[in-house]
């Protein structure tokens, strides 16, 4: 089980994190901003951005969805330049297959998978990981009660016990907590929310749950956020 982070271990927000293998190993860094902090920066480097990304910022409609993909693109260019040694521009994003269809919309990487990385966006809030293996990343704003209480049917069952069990002004934090749980070990899988959310356990409670091969963190955010990180573990530091 992965101890929960200490006050005096907390990342800072809106720069980025060195020596994030303190917090769970393979993991080589950490980036979390606010949006609006960083949204203005990111208009005017939308020319770091490939064709496909390019594509994709133009087709949101909402502002505020247009602000969080074009910080989350532009800085994770700019963390995978620094850490390639290339201009951010000229780092290549490619796609694995699939899992489920085999199409060639998979999870990104970049050629020979020299670093992994994940990242997320939510209204308001951008977070990015940088990794020796297979890594995923979620940050999720909570949400209302109502669709908490919804979705959380289609958990685990033993994490809908767990749910069951917390008090109703907890219950969508709560909730939260398991989801970024369970999407940063599916994008870590490489499946992402195309898989069944039954399958997987990873807990709601105040720890992560153990997970066969997967290291599963909570991470530090701002009031109305939740966040996780999931890395494959080492061989050598899996349980024998």
């Amino acid at each position: 089980m992965v101890p929960r982070p200490t006050p005096e271990d907390e990342m800072p927000l809106d720069m980025p994190i060195g020596d994030a293998s303190r917090l769970l190993p393979g993991l080589e860094l950490l980036w979390s901003g606010r949006v609006p902090d960083h949204a203005r920066d990111a208009a005017a480097h939308h020319r770091l951005l490939d064709a496909e990304e390019s594509a994709r910022l133009a087709g949101f409609r909402r502002p505020a969805d247009r602000d969080a993909y074009a910080v989350a693109h532009v800085t994770l260019r700019r963390l995978l330049g620094q850490r390639l040694g290339l201009a951010p521009e000229s780092v290549t994003l490619l796609r694995e297959p699939c899992a489920h269809c085999g199409g060639p919309h998979g999870r990104p990487h970049v050629p020979d998978r020299a670093v992994h990385f994940s990242l997320s966006h939510t209204t308001g809030m951008v977070m990015i990981a940088l990794a020796s293996a297979p890594v995923g990343i979620d940050v999720e704003a909570v949400p209302e009660a109502a669709t908490a209480a919804e979705v959380a049917q289609q958990l685990h069952p033993q994490e809908r016990d767990e749910l069951a069990a917390v008090p109703a002004a907890g219950h969508a934090e709560a909730f939260n907590r398991c989801w970024t749980r369970k999407e940063a070990l599916l994008k870590a899988m490489g499946v992402g929310l195309n898989e069944d959310l039954s399958l997987n356990y990873v807990g709601a409670g105040p720890q992560p749950a153990s997970h066969q091969g997967w290291l599963i963190a909570d991470l530090p955010t701002e009031a109305g956020y939740s966040a996780a990180v999931a890395v494959r573990r080492a061989e050598e530091d899996a349980p024998r």
